[in-house]
């Protein structure tokens, strides 16, 4: 029974990992190839070496359905239910009305292949940022429960070559998508960040837009433009981290901090919880809640500045 219980308590007491797996697929011309494959590298360069992270990159010809497939599954094999899986699709992608294809060397996987993959990885928190053309297609199959689903495209007719990854990827690395200042990205910052900057190309370029990135991550609804309480929309990707940088970095890799950090990403999500309940909820009462959530969120953050 002693064994037992050391055993769990070991188990309990892991750090839980993140597995990120980008996937660049065909280009069609050399232009494209050069593009997609460079947006993943850069990916790959910046997730390298952080805490507890898990990066696996397939670009160029080992971007297969089997190699995907084979990479999944074994993460499947290996994954927990404290863990977290980021997915993230750069490339060409089509629907025929029916069925979204993310376009890859040899055949194509559709999304409805790679849901009954992702749904048989039992990471707790899953988020897929699918950044190709056509991708809003792919929302019905992909969106599930505890997963965040992204997409440049609101549609599948949305069908040009897209932008969203080349800004997607500068949210990663550019401290100014940390709206909060908290040295964490999480997935709506860097959906935010990546959909503004998408609309700024287009509008200096003078081009109509042909592409408008949604968000999903109640596993039930549409996507949507602009997350928020009202739509109810963002509140899983407001506590999703995707990057650290900075002390918060350094305060991941450190154990005796490692608790505290978690305890304040903890409080961050109760009140963005609360903010969503606000409008269900007396005044009085909201601002009871939210000032007992600061006041501890304050302490926790002066234990981990010292």
């Amino acid at each position: 029974m002693k064994l037992a219980a050391l055993l769990l308590f070991a188990a309990l007491s892991l750090p839980a990992a993140t597995y990120y797996v980008t996937v660049a697929g065909l280009g069609g011309e050399p232009d494209y190839e050069q593009r997609f494959t460079t947006w993943a590298q850069e990916i790959d360069k910046i997730l390298k070496g952080g805490m507890g992270a898990r990066v696996e990159t397939l670009a160029g010809p080992a971007a297969t359905r089997a190699g995907l497939r084979s990479l999944l599954e074994g993460i499947a094999r290996e994954a927990g239910s404290q863990d977290l899986l980021v997915l993230m699709l750069i490339g060409h992608g089509t629907f025929d009305g029916v069925d979204y294809k993310i376009n890859l060397p040899g055949p194509d996987v559709s999304a409805v292949e790679l849901a009954a993959l992702l749904d048989r990885i039992p990471a707790g928190r899953q988020l897929v940022v699918n950044m190709t053309s056509a991708s809003g297609a792919s929302i019905d199959a992909l969106e599930k429960s505890n997963r965040v689903v992204i997409t440049a495209t609101k549609s599948g007719t949305e069908r040009n070559a897209t932008v969203f990854a080349r800004y997607w990827v500068e949210a990663l690395r550019d401290p100014a998508a940390d709206t909060d200042k908290n040295e964490v990205v999480t997935a709506l910052e860097a959906f935010r960040y990546a959909d503004r900057k998408t609309a700024g190309f287009y509008e200096s370029q003078k081009r109509l837009a042909t592409e408008h990135a949604l968000l999903e991550d109640t596993g039930k609804g549409e996507g949507v433009r602009a997350p928020s309480p009202e739509n109810g929309q963002g509140l899983l990707a407001a506590a999703f981290p995707v990057v650290r940088f900075g002390a918060a970095q350094r305060v991941a890799q450190d154990p005796v901090k490692r608790k505290l950090l978690a305890r304040r990403e903890e409080l961050e999500q109760q009140i963005d919880r609360l903010k969503y309940q606000k409008a269900a909820m007396p005044a009085e009462e909201y601002r009871k809640q939210l000032a007992a959530l600061l006041l501890d969120l304050a302490r926790t953050q002066a234990e981990l500045d010292k």
